[in-house]
């Protein structure tokens, strides 16, 4: 592969804002929920390049044949990879494709294929499009990408803010994340923060029922949380992101809820590490790193925390939830799927086609 800009290359990054910002000169985009790509192709050569910079080409067979029909023959392209199903974006399933087992990856190709969105130019033929303003990478973009009704996709883009804060409202319900906003004089800086995001912010309860120790020593490395549904509490993810002197806090804020912690706890069925577990239990093994140490401590399901999340994926939170405050006027049996906002749905495909009200 001999191509302007080569792989390996880290895509160019947002920076979070909580209002859309409106300015002369800004062209604004769905955040797509997915997984962040860039296409490289030469002639019959394709690799799929991740935000880590590692390629992906070997889970995603079903999106070389579309990306080879949708795309010219020597060209950088970044985009997202989603799967979309029932109308909306479904990043669960699409996590479930990193898999070691080629098996398991071809049926799953079958059975839940991906798209691919394609949304700036890095590179066409031999010219490198990395110092060529936005506004003219999307041009060209636009006049190259031959798109596919099924797989490969060019994101809706508008000038008006707008119609950037309708999609940010309308379109969460087909499990988008946001809106982009891009500058039309921006070049393309790999691993820097020259776009802006805003992403949905919310607030929940949650009963906290155990942590997991800090890769740096015995203080606190996160917070296990769980909602009830029904009698039973669900594990629904984790809220991190503490200083250390913190972590060290929380330590001692957590000790009187030790004791004798895992005696009818409701998690006691998951105290010892899983190494298959469709839930992703506290025990469960990382479906990213092997090597790394999911076991936890249970503590006694009484403590209340107040956290703040952005999207619900299924029953769980869709990234790491950030601590607020204890709630000691709450009780654990008050925190339930209930108070979670849950946005009106909104068909996925009307976007990507751009049939938007």
């Amino acid at each position: 592969m001999q191509l302007p800009v080569m792989p390996p290359i880290g895509p160019m990054l947002a920076k979070a804002t909580k209002t859309v910002p409106r300015a002369d000169g800004l062209f604004y985009e769905p955040k797509w929920d997915g997984f962040r790509c860039i296409v490289f192709r030469d002639g019959d050569e394709i690799e799929l390049g991740s935000r880590n910079e590692r390629p992906m080409t070997r889970y995603f067979p079903e999106l070389l044949p579309a990306l080879a029909a949708a795309l010219p023959p020597r060209c950088v392209v970044d985009g997202e990879i989603v799967v979309k199903r029932e109308g909306r974006l479904e990043f669960e399933v699409l996590q479930q494709r990193i898999h070691p087992a080629k098996s398991r990856v071809d049926m799953l190709a079958r059975e839940t294929p991906a798209s691919f969105i394609a949304f700036d130019l890095l590179a066409e033929g031999d010219d490198s499009l990395l110092d060529t303003p936005f506004e003219q990478r999307r041009a060209r973009l636009e006049a190259l990408l031959a798109t596919d009704a099924d797989t490969v996709y060019l994101t809706p883009i508008t000038t008006d803010p707008d119609e950037a804060e309708r999609w940010f409202e309308t379109f969460e319900g087909a499990g988008l994340d946001g809106v982009v906003a891009k500058p039309a004089s921006m070049p393309y800086r790999p691993d820097v923060r020259l776009m802006t995001k805003v992403k949905h912010e919310r607030t929940a309860d949650c009963v906290v029922a155990g942590f997991r120790w800090h890769k740096s020593g015995p203080v606190v490395g996160s917070l296990l949380l769980g909602l009830y549904d029904g009698e039973h509490l669900q594990h629904i993810g984790v809220a991190a992101s503490f200083t250390m002197s913190r972590r060290a806090e929380l330590l001692d804020e957590l000790a009187p809820y030790r004791d004798n912690a895992l005696d009818g706890h409701p998690w006691q069925d998951w105290a010892t590490p899983q190494t298959d577990n469709p839930d992703r239990m506290p025990g469960a093994v990382s479906r990213w790193n092997s090597g790394k140490d999911l076991s936890w401590q249970p503590l006694r399901p009484e403590l209340v925390v107040e956290v703040k999340y952005d999207q619900l994926e299924g029953n769980r939170l869709r990234h790491t939830a950030h601590f607020k405050r204890w709630r000691p006027d709450r009780t654990p049996r008050s925190c339930t799927y209930d108070q979670l906002d849950v946005p009106v749905r909104f068909d996925v495909g009307a976007v990507l086609r751009g049939k938007v009200p």
